[in-house]
């Protein structure tokens, strides 16, 4: 066996063990906070979620808490753990820069996903009431000081861990929302923002309805893809926030949309019907009108 073939197995092994380890701390059903699964390992919390998603292990890790999986088919479709080890720097470069508009006193809107936990931590200092649907962005935000937390109710999704349902809808009537943040896992120019689950839909197709200014955050990787749950059009957003690596292609398309709408009237309606701006990172893309379909919420 060679030193390389020796290390692999060995590195192995001490994943195997770890897993073994979280297993039996989470025999009788329990939840572990990831932060407290990590100490316990003498691990970071990265290392934690790789172990989870490397071997066949029964254990998950959603919302920040790793738990047992109870069957080999309950596991959720989506997986979001494995997404969370993803595209880290381009997510926080896009995260940080959405985080910028936020002020003191806003009333936000923060949708679900993995990118949006990093928004969540850029957050600047000051008072701020966040509206939120999933559960991995309220343990963020409701460590922060000086914030008012809105945690948005329904029947709990565990392939986004969000919850959903008419009294979730009914509730963001009832607020008024100055930004939303909304999350995507598909930016396509043709066939619009899209993402991995349906009932995630009427959600942000509300919150953007209640917004004053509606804003995408999507890492580069998540243009030219396209996801099951289509939800809005591109020009639907006021601002796109992304990161660097977007392909010359996509920014090309994208220059080519500010050059089209050059010239155009804004307009800051409430609703993401009329035109507004569409602004990618320093960009200007004036707004066409985009009225939701309404397939896309069933």
């Amino acid at each position: 066996m060679s030193k390389q073939q020796g290390g692999d197995a060995g590195g192995a092994g001490r994943r195997a063990g770890r897993l073994a380890r979280l297993r039996a701390v989470v025999a009788d059903g329990s939840m572990l906070r990831l932060r407290d699964a990590a100490e316990l390992l003498g691990v970071s919390e990265m290392t934690v979620r790789r172990d989870l998603t490397a071997l066949p292990s029964r254990l998950a890790c959603l919302g920040g808490y790793v738990f047992r999986v109870e069957a080999a088919g309950s596991a959720p479709r989506y997986a979001l753990d494995a997404e969370n080890a993803s595209h880290i720097q381009p997510k926080q470069e896009a995260a940080r820069r959405a985080a910028a508009v936020v002020e003191p006193e806003d009333s936000i809107f923060i949708d679900c996903g993995t990118t949006m936990p990093h928004l969540a931590t850029a957050l600047p200092s000051g008072h701020l009431t966040v509206v939120c649907y999933a559960l991995n962005i309220a343990e963020i935000v409701c460590r922060r000081p000086d914030t008012q937390v809105v945690l948005l109710g329904g029947l709990y999704y565990p392939s986004s861990v969000t919850f959903y349902g008419e009294e979730t809808l009914g509730q963001l009537r009832r607020l008024a929302i100055a930004k939303a943040f909304i999350s995507a896992g598909g930016v396509d120019f043709e066939r619009g923002v899209s993402c991995s689950h349906f009932h995630e839909v009427p959600v942000k197709q509300a919150a953007m309805s209640r917004a004053r200014h509606s804003y995408l955050v999507a890492d580069s990787s998540k243009f030219g893809q396209i996801r099951p749950a289509a939800f809005a059009r591109l020009d639907a957003f006021e601002r796109v926030f992304t990161d660097d690596g977007l392909p010359a292609a996509h920014r090309a398309r994208l220059e080519s949309l500010s050059a089209a709408h050059a010239g155009s009237s804004v307009d800051r309606a409430r609703r993401p019907g009329p035109r507004r701006n569409l602004q990618v990172r320093e960009t200007t893309l004036n707004r066409r009108a985009a009225a939701p379909n309404e397939e896309e919420s069933t």
